[in-house]
C-alpha cells in the first residue's frame, strides 16, 4: 500500500509550543537565503560540461556513501547496486533500495532523500518496494530535461559559490572550462576549487613516491628534494588559488603537529621517500607539513581546514576491490590539546591566519575544542561533520561548543558531500536546527530575539562566507 510522503514545515522545530513558535519566526528569516557551500567533493565536470545527468541510481544512489553503507551493513553487495560494477542493472539496484528504504527511518539519509523526493521531484507518495518503478522512472525522465542539468539544479537550489576538492596532481581543466563559461556569459555560476595535498603529503597514501614524479612534472619543480618539494607546494598552491580556491584541506588519520628544523625536516623527507617508510616516520612526517601548510596559508592567505580522526579504509576487502570512499572509514577518538601544540605555538597568535579544526570526536567539543577556539585568534571551528552531520550531532556541537567558544568562533554550516541534490536538504537542516536551538535562548530570556534573528542569518550565511573569504 503506498503512503503519502509529507514534509512538515514544522519538522526538527521544538515540541514546546512557545519554543516553536519562535523557531517558526526565525526560520522565516533565513529560509530563502543563499546556499554557501563552502566546502565538499561534487564534480566539477557536472558544472563545466552541463550534461544530463543519467538515471535515478547514478544521481542518488551511486554518490552517496552514506545510502550504500547502510545497505552493505544489510548483507547488500555493492556489485548488486552497481557501485563499480557497469554490468549491474540499474533499475534492479534502485529496487534493492526502495526494498530497503525501511533501513534508513531516523536517519540524516532518509531526512535528505525524502526532501529530494518532495521538493526537487515533486513526489507525493513515499518510496517503497511498490513505488520504485514510478520513482525510477520519473526521476530518470526528469534528469532528461535541461530543468535537471547541473547548471539549472545549482541556479534553481540558490547556490551562490561552491567549493569542490581536488588534489595538487589534478590538472582543473574542468574549473578552466567553468571560468571560460562565466566569462562568455553562458552561465554565472561560481564553482571553485580547494587544494587537497594528501596524496603527496601522507607517505601512507597509495602511490605517494610516484605521485612526487607527477607534482614535479606540473610544478616544474624537483619534488623529489625538500626544497623543491615545498616549491612544488607553494607553485601548485598559486595556481589553485588562480584558478578561485580560498581554502586547502587536510584529511589526517590525526590531529598531530610538529615544528621541525630545517635540518630535521630534510632528514625526515630523505626517509619517507626512501623505500621503506615506517609508520612513525609517516606520522611525523604528516604533523610536520600540518605546520609548514599553516605557513603556507599565513603567506597566501589560503583558509586552512583540518579534518582529522577518521581511521581511513578500515575494511581491508572492501578496499583492496572497491578502493576509497566507500562507506569504511570510522571515527577515532582524537587528542587536540597536545597535538596541536606545536603548530599553535608557532601560528595560533596570527589573526591573519584562519585554521578551521573539524573533529569526529564529540568527547573533545567541550574539553579540548570549544576551550581551544574560543582563546586563538587563528583557530575556527568548523560545525558537526560526517557522521554528526545529523540534527542531534548539530545539538550536541551546538549545546557543548556555545558557552566557551561562543557562535562567531564557529563557521556556520558546510554540507561536505558528494551527492548534489543532498546539497539544499543538508542546508536546510542545518538552518531548522540552528532556529530551533536559537529559540530555547529567546524562550529561557538568554537572548532577545532581534538577537536570535541576526545569528541565525549570521550561522546560515554570513560566517562560512566570511570564514572562507567568499
Amino acid at each position: 500500500m503506498s503512503r503519502p510522503l509529507l514534509l512538515s514545515p514544522d519538522r526538527l522545530f521544538p515540541s514546546d509550543p512557545v519554543q516553536r513558535d519562535i523557531a517558526r519566526r526565525l526560520y522565516k528569516e533565513v529560509a530563502g537565503l543563499p546556499i554557501i557551500s563552502p566546502h565538499g567533493h561534487t564534480d566539477p565536470r557536472w558544472f563545466a560540461g552541463n550534461a544530463p545527468f543519467g538515471n535515478a541510481t547514478e544521481m542518488l544512489l551511486h554518490p552517496d556513501h552514506y545510502v550504500f553503507r547502510m545497505l552493505y551493513s544489510q548483507g547488500i553487495p555493492l556489485d548488486a547496486l552497481g557501485i563499480r560494477n557497469p554490468q549491474a542493472d540499474p533499475r534492479e539496484s534502485w529496487r534493492l533500495f526502495a526494498q530497503n528504504y525501511h533501513l534508513f527511518r531516523g536517519t540524516p539519509s532518509r531526512m535528505w532523500m525524502d526532501w529530494v523526493f518532495a521538493e526537487a521531484f515533486g513526489f507525493d507518495v513515499q518510496f517503497s518496494a511498490e513505488t520504485s518503478d514510478l520513482y525510477y522512472d520519473r526521476i530518470t525522465e526528469a534528469l532528461a530535461t535541461d530543468a535537471f542539468r547541473p547548471r539549472a539544479l545549482f541556479d534553481r537550489f540558490g547556490i551562490e559559490v561552491i567549493a569542490t576538492t581536488e588534489s595538487p596532481l589534478d590538472t582543473l581543466e574542468h574549473h578552466a572550462e567553468i571560468r571560460v563559461a562565466n566569462a562568455n556569459g553562458e552561465w554565472s555560476g561560481r564553482v571553485i576549487t580547494a587544494y587537497r595535498p594528501d596524496p603527496v603529503v601522507d607517505p601512507e597514501f597509495e602511490g605517494f613516491y610516484a605521485n612526487l614524479a607527477r607534482f614535479s612534472e606540473l610544478s616544474g619543480e624537483d619534488a623529489y628534494s625538500y626544497a623543491g618539494y615545498l616549491a612544488a607546494h607553494r607553485n601548485r598552491r598559486a595556481f589553485f588559488a588562480d584558478m578561485g580556491a580560498t581554502s586547502t584541506d587536510h584529511g589526517h588519520p590525526t590531529a598531530a603537529t610538529a615544528d621541525l628544523s630545517d635540518a630535521e625536516a630534510e632528514a625526515l623527507f630523505a626517509r619517507v621517500t626512501g623505500a621503506d617508510v615506517s609508520a612513525a616516520d609517516a606520522e611525523l612526517f604528516r604533523a610536520h607539513m600540518l605546520t609548514v601548510m599553516a605557513g603556507m596559508s599565513l603567506d597566501d592567505g589560503l583558509v586552512m581546514q583540518i579534518h582529522p580522526g577518521a581511521f581511513r579504509n578500515h575494511n581491508p576487502w572492501l578496499f583492496k576491490h572497491y578502493g576509497r570512499d566507500k562507506g569504511a572509514d570510522i571515527p577515532m577518538s582524537t587528542d587536540y590539546v597536545h597535538a596541536l601544540r606545536p603548530l599553535l605555538g608557532r601560528y595560533g597568535n596570527e589573526a591573519g591566519l584562519t585554521i578551521i579544526l573539524f573533529t569526529l570526536d564529540e568527547t573533545s567539543y567541550a574539553r579540548e575544542l570549544a576551550p581551544l577556539a574560543g582563546h586563538y585568534p587563528a583557530l575556527k571551528l568548523g560545525p558537526a561533520w560526517w557522521f554528526h552531520d545529523s540534527p542531534e550531532g548539530m545539538r550536541r556541537f551546538r549545546n557543548q561548543m556555545t558557552e566557551t567558544a561562543g557562535f562567531y568562533n564557529t563557521v556556520g554550516f558546510n554540507d561536505d558531500t558528494r551527492a548534489f541534490l543532498s546539497i539544499p536538504a543538508r542546508h536546510d537542516v542545518a538552518r531548522r536546527i540552528d532556529c530551533g536551538f536559537l529559540a530555547q535562548l529567546v524562550a529561557e530570556h538568554r537572548m532577545e530575539e532581534w538577537e536570535a534573528a541576526e545569528l541565525a542569518t549570521d550561522l546560515s550565511y554570513n560566517l562560512a562566507k566570511a570564514a572562507y573569504k567568499l
